[in-house]
């Protein structure tokens, strides 16, 4: 588990190799909600930050270089680290990834290989090529380092609006998650942990008291699939500070197709489920601010095919 030390030196060890966020008010005027833009990271998505503190962190890397598994957006962020530190990258993807994704991949030079209909296929046959060849293992986000460099966005999120009272992220494995909500608690913010209905690893480990295996069928399993949550990510949620909701997949879609006509901003499902837990549906939002709340989104991810969206 990370602590807020660990992420004030994660920022330090990447300072200079990643895109600082860019925080802007969602409407005009002293608007009290705000979008972190972090889907203009490098790689499109908040993970290039775990990626290069966890690769920077490790010191001389093997010849072999790094290998990951991943639904795709960590498998990004590894291969250009990977690339950036001079080393190759073999990553692990199910089948079922997006041929976006896969397509960036291997135009940043990565060894893609396609396992198994579920990511924990992917998994299995990573950790097994790590064993054969000597290339170093990084996991998605199940590892301190990764969760402590995701944690600096939070960080500069609290530098640009000081004060914020909330934070909402969307929750896959849950390394942003982690990351963010112990950078929220050292700050005072309050932290909204947004899933799917369809990918609820973290809501269901909170109601079970500890991580289990879900189901997943979500439009944005491919970027919040995680077929279980981090014990991390478990502890970080069990603080009085955070807040758990679901969200429907139709609310996703409404979310995604909100922030490109009234914002122009195309982004992934697993990024507007952050804003999805905002929005009324009818049956009332599954996050309602208070009367002045200054609340941030956090929009973390840009992989998608924009070709849907008009």
């Amino acid at each position: 588990m990370p602590t807020f030390d660990d992420i004030e030196a994660a920022a330090a060890r990447i300072e200079g190799r990643v895109r600082p966020v860019t925080v802007a008010p969602a409407g005009p005027g002293d608007s009290p909600l705000w979008f972190a833009l972090e889907f203009l990271q490098f790689t499109g998505t908040f993970k290039a930050r775990g990626a290069q503190n966890f690769l920077r962190a490790a010191g001389e890397l093997p010849a072999a270089g790094v290998t990951i598994a991943s639904g795709g957006n960590a498998g990004l962020a590894c291969a250009w680290s990977a690339r950036e530190a001079g080393v190759p990258a073999t990553v692990f993807l199910p089948e079922s990834a997006p041929p976006v994704k896969i397509r960036r991949l291997r135009d940043l030079g990565a060894d893609v290989r396609l396992i198994g209909p579920e990511y924990k296929q992917a998994l299995a046959a990573c950790q097994e090529f790590a064993a054969d060849t000597g290339a170093l293992f990084s996991h998605a986000y199940d590892h301190p380092l990764i969760a402590a460099g995701a944690g600096t966005l939070m960080r500069e999120i609290q530098q640009r609006v000081p004060d914020l009272d909330t934070v909402v992220v969307a929750v896959g494995g849950g390394g942003l998650f982690t990351g963010t909500a112990v950078a929220a608690q050292h700050f005072g913010i309050r932290t909204v942990a947004a899933e799917p209905v369809g990918c609820r690893s973290l809501n269901a480990a909170l109601e079970a008291g500890r991580p289990v295996q879900v189901s997943v069928d979500s439009i944005a399993a491919d970027s919040l699939g995680a077929p279980n949550v981090s014990e991390m990510a478990l502890t970080a949620a069990q603080r009085p500070d955070v807040v758990s909701v679901l969200v429907a997949d139709e609310a996703i879609r409404a979310a995604r197709r909100q922030l490109w006509n009234e914002h122009r901003i195309a982004v992934e499902n697993g990024a507007a489920t952050a804003l999805a837990a905002l929005r009324d549906t009818g049956s009332g939002a599954a996050y309602r601010p208070a009367e002045g709340e200054r609340v941030c989104v956090i929009l973390c991810g840009a992989n998608t095919d924009p070709s849907d969206l008009v």
